[in-house]
């Protein structure tokens, strides 16, 4: 299923966050929104997932959903959004209770995402057992649980520590060379949006509108840490937002 943003505008009261933005989502890539602070990068993945609706223009949807497909539209978030009281099983297992299935259908594709996302050692462990990238993972298997046709990620991995938000990076490269899947990435961290991002989508100060889209044609399982066309691609990046991150930090600063 693609996903389109036709000349979306939105307002807060009197405060216009974002101004006319078109993008498309093609079924199978990871694109990344990436632009400085306040610019409208969550609100832009809330219309996505239709919690929010446009002051102007539309999002569409084209296509089919894929073949089992439980939710169309799945978040993962940075707070890992787990029940503390519930295992890892008993996380994953909560987004299929309410779907009818058979109790073989439903252990079938829970033993298949924690095998996919490695946490099948830890099937019986409990939240406060878990280190900050496991319980990512966990999040990560919850929402392939449903089978969806796209993921949309808020900051992932910001509240991770730098070694591990790398070990989580390699492992979505992982699954999505094995299994592609199509997910929006909104990320402050431009070092994720080079290693994950088929494409990136920069946006300017608010309101924000569309810098610059930028197509990164090596395959996700080339790309490496410290890699040079990486580092270009990044450097890249920080000049189109330098000025203005800057310009908007200062701006939040002084209300």
């Amino acid at each position: 299923m693609d996903l389109k943003l036709s000349s979306v505008s939105h307002y807060y009261g009197d405060t216009q966050v974002l101004r006319d933005i078109t993008l498309d989502i093609p079924s199978g890539q990871i694109v990344c929104i990436v632009g400085p602070s306040g610019c409208g990068k969550s609100t832009l993945l809330r219309m996505l997932g239709g919690l929010e609706k446009p002051s102007e223009g539309r999002v569409l949807q084209f296509g089919d959903a894929p073949e089992g497909c439980l939710n169309p539209l799945t978040y993962i978030f940075q707070d890992f959004a787990l029940l503390p009281w519930r295992t890892v099983r008993g996380n994953v297992a909560l987004v299929l209770e309410d779907h009818g299935l058979a109790k073989a259908q439903r252990e079938a594709i829970i033993a298949n995402v924690l095998a996919r996302t490695k946490l099948t050692d830890f099937a019986n462990a409990l939240h406060k057992q878990l280190s900050g990238g496991m319980k990512q993972r966990v999040a990560i298997a919850r929402a392939l649980a449903v089978n969806p046709a796209v993921m949309l990620m808020d900051e992932p991995l910001s509240a991770l520590d730098s070694q591990t938000r790398e070990l989580l990076m390699d492992d979505l490269v992982a699954l999505w060379t094995r299994q592609p899947f199509t997910a929006v990435y909104v990320t402050h961290n431009l070092g994720e949006a080079v290693r994950l991002g088929h494409k990136i989508v920069v946006l300017s100060r608010r309101p924000g509108e569309v810098r610059e889209v930028v197509e990164l044609n090596m395959p996700l399982a080339e790309r490496h840490h410290g890699d040079p066309a990486l580092e270009a691609q990044q450097q890249h990046l920080w000049a189109l937002m330098r000025d203005e991150a800057a310009a908007a930090d200062a701006e939040l600063i002084n209300g």
